[in-house]
């Protein structure tokens, strides 16, 4: 991947001007400020000097148990022995540490930056957007509703842990989704949790469309939904190179930000920069809105839709996914308390949230345990199960070895 373009730079000008606004201790009056952050129990989570109210809210994300699971879940390659392909757990560092260098020059609240961040895929699947897709399928089938991650992280904060976080947070979090890319970002007013639940059950109900019209509550939600992108637009070549699915000199045309991970990082971040500084929206220049377009259409063409990268997810994967949902169904309708549904997930959740009251679990929908249930597991933990409950069927991974290029 041949780099056609140096690293950019801020302009002097522009330089000068934030050196001009530090020195006079500007503050920016669009971030978003602590004093409003509003929680469904305002009685609960009260901020301190310590521990302010976004920082609480990373906190709470950062002790969760599902918080663990981001290590083994896929963030692009599955079935790779290879401790230097990207799991989700670094995508959400990368994408916190990307979106607080923006946050940083802009003046926005760091912390809130973080907390979404860290928390944004929470509610991602095993084997990523493949297990997304499937999981989607036999919610629809099943119940006519659908599974999206980015709905599912708010559920796993706020409904099946009840960590009480912000609004502002979970509607970050709720806004991130990274596979719709804009030019500008324009933040739209909270208006309270009401609205908030509304766009949930829309999102629920309707799927792709209700999803494409989120827009993030403040600047920093906006923030982490384009450094989202910027996170693995590169990176995702990078493991590409390391899985073999394209070669070190695969060719990429775009122009503006580069071709490699290191300067579309540096470039994108110095143009949202130059373009959104002192506005209450963050801007990209036709250039680079272009380019990211283009490179995740190539992204797309290179390396998504490759036969490598897919053919297992439809040959093992998707079965897999059918028998256990199917299998697991039929527990929690059937009352099978020996079940790993039971026993793994229904007590477990009992167990995480005992203090904070709230409906009985079990009142849920069979469909609804299910999903969540199979939302919650890591790779790993998906083919163990499998074997568990098959332990006759034919199917199974045989993931690349470490060793493969010395045999």
């Amino acid at each position: 991947m041949e780099e056609k373009l140096t690293y950019s730079a801020l302009s002097e000008d522009l330089q000068a001007h934030i050196r001009q606004d530090r020195a006079e201790h500007w503050e920016n009056p669009w971030r978003c400020r602590e004093e409003d952050a509003l929680r469904r129990d305002m009685n609960r989570d009260q901020a301190t000097l310590w521990r302010p109210a976004f920082v609480r809210d990373a906190e709470k994300i950062l002790h969760l148990p599902l918080y663990n699971r981001y290590a083994d879940k896929t963030q692009v390659f599955s079935f790779y022995e290879n401790d230097d392909i990207t799991r989700r757990a670094l995508h959400v560092q990368l994408v916190a540490r990307i979106a607080r260098n923006i946050g940083a020059v802009l003046g926005l609240d760091l912390e809130l930056i973080e907390a979404i961040a860290l928390g944004h895929d929470l509610g991602h699947t095993p084997f990523g957007h493949a297990g997304e897709r499937f999981l989607n399928e036999l919610l629809q089938e099943h119940t006519g509703r659908y599974f999206n991650h980015n709905v599912h992280s708010v559920r796993v904060l706020d409904q099946l842990f009840r960590r009480n976080l912000t609004l502002q947070t979970l509607d970050g979090i709720l806004c991130h989704n990274g596979e719709f890319a804009q030019k500008e970002y324009r933040p739209q007013p909270l208006q309270g949790f009401a609205a908030f639940d509304s766009a949930i059950e829309a999102c629920n109900t309707q799927g792709q469309p209700a999803i494409r019209q989120l827009v993030p509550g403040t600047l920093e939600g906006c923030v982490v939904r384009v450094c989202d992108m910027i996170a693995y637009l590169g990176k995702d070549r990078q493991d590409a190179v390391t899985a073999h699915i394209i070669e070190e000199d695969t060719p990429f045309t775009t122009q503006a930000i580069g071709t490699q991970n290191a300067a579309i990082i540096n470039n994108m971040i110095v143009d949202i920069l130059e373009n959104s500084y002192g506005k209450d929206y963050i801007m990209l220049s036709p250039g680079t809105y272009q380019d990211i377009k283009t490179a995740k259409a190539e992204n797309y063409e290179k390396i998504y839709r490759n036969e490598k990268v897919n053919a297992v997810y439809e040959t093992s994967i998707r079965p897999m996914f059918w028998e256990i949902y199917k299998k697991l169904l039929r527990d929690v309708k059937e009352g099978r308390e020996s079940s790993p549904v039971f026993r793994h997930h229904i007590a477990f959740l009992k167990e995480k949230v005992r203090w904070y009251g709230g409906m009985d679990y079990r009142e849920e929908s069979p469909e609804q345990i299910v999903t969540d249930y199979i939302a919650s597991m890591t790779d790993d933990y998906f083919l163990a199960l499998y074997r568990f409950l098959f332990p006759k069927s034919p199917l199974g991974i045989e993931y690349h070895s470490y060793f493969a290029d010395l045999s």
